[in-house]
């Protein structure tokens, strides 16, 4: 049975969670995601009974908003998304641009919903002024109210009455954490905040963030990070510093899109790192990497 899934989000970690999930503690008090973005992590981990308890952040206030109505008041949303997704026969991409400064004036969690579902590639912008400027997918209609209906269902059965939700700086939900939880980030990609080449709402600031891994490395919290990549020889991201001791892995997110259209075999590697606390309580060993040379690849530890 797929993982259910009714935010659309590029860069999900949707089909990706079975391998991050490998590295998870057999034991951890709670799971905490402050990008939380899609929560494909939170899912894929309440769907597998790894943990009873959770908190899902972002910054977008109008994302957990919406986290909220999935979660707590499911049948709630469901109504206004079909009757929303309905409207659009007929006359599709002008009702997108309708609905589109509906939100950016009133920011209702229906709406938002609603256009993640159609815009293109799922690919959530924002411009300066902080308003959703993404256009539609005009080949499409969005996802079917139907299926929509049942992957809404099964998060809120999966996550009610486990999950805390907030929109607030990471650093506040790190502050958070202690050596029992287990922390699960994947802040958005370097040069991608508002001031970046896509924008998004909000933004990481480098050394901020590194600040920050040092805090939970002397606190002794565990943590998994997603945060950079490779598509063959072409690597993306700054270095995290090697005084972190991270332990670093990479993932086969499978074949680059962007190569696929330039009829070029290339595969897309992320690369997670797992913290010197969560080292203490996994067995890496398990022969990951022996399956199949593209799959999950475990490099040096950093010393």
């Amino acid at each position: 049975m797929k993982l259910p899934h009714p935010i659309p989000y590029q860069g999900s970690k949707r089909n990706l969670a079975d391998q991050i999930l490998r590295y998870f503690p057999r034991e951890f008090h709670r799971l905490i995601e402050p990008f939380a973005g899609s929560a494909a992590i939170s899912i894929a981990s309440a769907f597998y009974y790894k943990t009873d308890e959770y908190i899902i952040n972002d910054i977008n206030q109008p994302l957990i908003a919406l986290w909220d109505e999935i979660i707590n008041a499911p049948t709630q949303i469901i109504k206004k998304y079909y009757d929303i997704w309905n409207g659009q026969i007929g006359n599709e991409e002008e009702y997108y641009y309708s609905i589109r400064d509906r939100f950016n004036e009133t920011k209702q969690p229906e709406y938002l919903l609603f256009l993640l579902a159609k815009c293109v590639k799922a690919a959530v912008r924002y411009n300066a002024a902080g308003e959703f400027n993404q256009s539609p997918d005009k080949r499409r209609l969005g996802r079917n109210p139907q299926m929509m209906r049942e992957d809404i269902l099964r998060v809120s059965h999966l996550l009610k009455n486990k999950t805390t939700l907030y929109s607030t700086g990471y650093s506040d939900i790190l502050d958070k954490a202690t050596e029992h939880d287990l922390i699960y980030m994947d802040p958005p990609y370097q040069g991608t905040g508002v001031n970046g080449g896509f924008n998004y709402a909000g933004t990481v600031n480098f050394d901020d963030f590194t600040a920050s891994l040092y805090y939970l490395n002397k606190k002794n919290i565990p943590f998994i990070l997603s945060f950079d990549g490779r598509t063959e020889n072409k690597t993306y991201g700054r270095p995290l510093p090697e005084e972190l001791t991270l332990t670093k892995i990479e993932v086969n997110a499978g074949r680059s899109t962007q190569a696929t259209l330039l009829n070029r075999k290339e595969y897309t590697f992320e690369a997670i790192y797992l913290s010197p606390a969560l080292l203490q309580k996994i067995d890496i060993s398990l022969p990951h990497s022996t399956r199949n040379p593209l799959q999950t690849q475990l490099f040096e530890a950093y010393a």
